[in-house]
């Protein structure tokens, strides 16, 4: 039964880091599509047009390849996790309901008027169409990260018999502030990414000297808005989102630290390896006083360390400490990076700082890293709960289904995934190839 359990939870983690990847891009580039789009309408301005259409042929690449990756992860709720489904399914399946018929049919019909309908609208609509999309995004993630913030932090239900959890407050659930500033944190993290990806094409031009005028514009906005991003990323959004798991969840929060033992004025460690065993990190480099300070905004209070907590209770340990770290490092480099751009850009250098460019194209994968690493410190830190106190994950699974056949099907899963991806980056490469300037703006 355990490796059973361990089979579904390495699918479910398997496919949702993978479709994870393309929503990120959408929700990241949607803000994009839609400035260029209205400054080019309210302007009379061709070239923004020209920017607008092609980042929405890239968001709807994204946007296809994310629909079909997210088709597997629904039926594992029948198929892997039938208990959980059966037990939390009133509560996750109404904010998951909402998003497939309000977010992702907006989203959809206007991707349709935007690419296909430029003729056929007013220049106006055509600008609200835009604007339709960005929003359509952002909802369909706020009520993604809603269902999972219910999870983390359950509210707003009833116990039944059976161990059945029954919704009382849909309010309750989608209004909760662990919700919004994790909402605030991923919408953040997202448009992170979408000014990486902005930037480091721009930059891919100029390095080619091609698209000059379209590097320029691309390098130029990307930084402006990685710059605000990157900062607002780490507070207050990140700063308020581990309050809410210092208050909701303490054991995560001592994983995500390394933090065995309780300590008055705990500290940050930026650097160290887990010693499970020996309860301690390994060449430790501590900021003093740095946690207690983040956690409750008092040098001297004291944090519970995981000694504090049963062992059948804690996470495990060492990834949820590496994978906060990774997110937290490479957060700390983007805002480097970010600044460092922005000066050369206010200094007029940057489209000739070759070193530069060089770095914002090679970037662009690294916030997919570190939104990737925030999502497995988020959900690994969690366990060993599906439904946080109320529901362990080793209750949730499918009786009949057995490791083997789970196994299978990953494998058929990761084969169908490779094209899938394979797919992708010919698709989104040879777009970037064509470049903005192959785009016809209607008359």
């Amino acid at each position: 039964m355990a490796s059973a359990v361990f089979a579904d939870r390495i699918q479910f983690a398997f496919t949702v880091m993978f479709h994870y990847l393309f929503p990120i891009g959408t929700m990241g580039l949607a803000p994009f599509i839609a400035w260029y789009t209205v400054k080019g309408v309210r302007q009379n301005d061709e070239n923004a047009i020209r920017a607008a259409r092609f980042w929405a042929k890239i968001f709807t690449i994204n946007f296809a390849v994310g629909v079909v990756t997210g088709i597997p992860m629904e039926f594992q709720f029948g198929t892997n996790w039938a208990i959980f489904s059966a037990r939390a399914g009133s509560a996750v399946g109404q904010p998951l309901a909402m998003e497939g018929v309000y977010a992702f049919f907006l989203e959809s019909v206007f991707i349709g008027i935007f690419i296909l309908g430029r003729t056929r609208v007013s220049a106006g609509f055509y600008a609200f169409s835009a604007v339709a999309i960005w929003i359509g995004a952002w909802v369909s993630g706020f009520f993604i990260v809603a269902t999972d913030a219910w999870m983390q932090h359950p509210v707003g239900y009833t116990m039944l018999s059976g161990g059945k959890i029954a919704l009382t407050s849909l309010p309750a659930l989608l209004l909760q502030p662990f919700a919004w500033w994790q909402f605030a944190h991923v919408m953040t993290g997202a448009l992170l990414t979408g000014s990486f990806i902005v930037a480091g094409v721009g930059a891919y031009y100029l390095l080619g000297n091609r698209q000059t005028g379209f590097g320029e514009r691309f390098v130029r906005a990307g930084v402006i808005v990685g710059l605000i991003a990157s900062v607002i990323v780490i507070f207050p959004t990140g700063d308020r989102n581990s309050v809410d798991v210092t208050r909701d969840q303490p054991i995560k929060l001592s994983a995500m630290e390394g933090l065995f033992h309780t300590k008055q004025g705990a500290p940050i460690a930026i650097f160290g390896m887990p010693d499970v065993p020996h309860q301690k990190l390994i060449d430790p480099i501590y900021v003093p006083d740095a946690l207690s300070f983040l956690a409750y905004g008092n040098f001297r209070a004291t944090v519970k360390g995981l000694e504090e907590y049963p062992g059948d209770q804690r996470p495990p340990i060492e990834l949820t400490y590496y994978a906060y770290h990774v997110m937290v490092g490479l957060g700390t480099i983007f805002v480097a990076i970010m600044v460092i751009a922005a000066v050369l850009l206010f200094l007029r250098r940057l489209p000739r700082a070759r070193w530069m460019l060089w770095i914002l194209m090679l970037a662009m994968p690294f916030p997919y890293i570190a939104n990737e690493a925030g999502w497995t410190a988020t959900e690994v830190g969690r366990q060993p709960w599906i439904v946080y106190g109320l529901m362990r994950t080793a209750d949730a699974t499918s009786p009949n289904v057995v490791a083997g056949e789970v196994i299978f099907t990953t494998i058929g899963f990761a084969g169908m995934y490779f094209i899938i991806g394979l797919l992708f980056m010919l698709l989104v490469l040879r777009q970037i190839a064509l470049g903005p300037e192959s785009e016809a703006v209607a008359k």
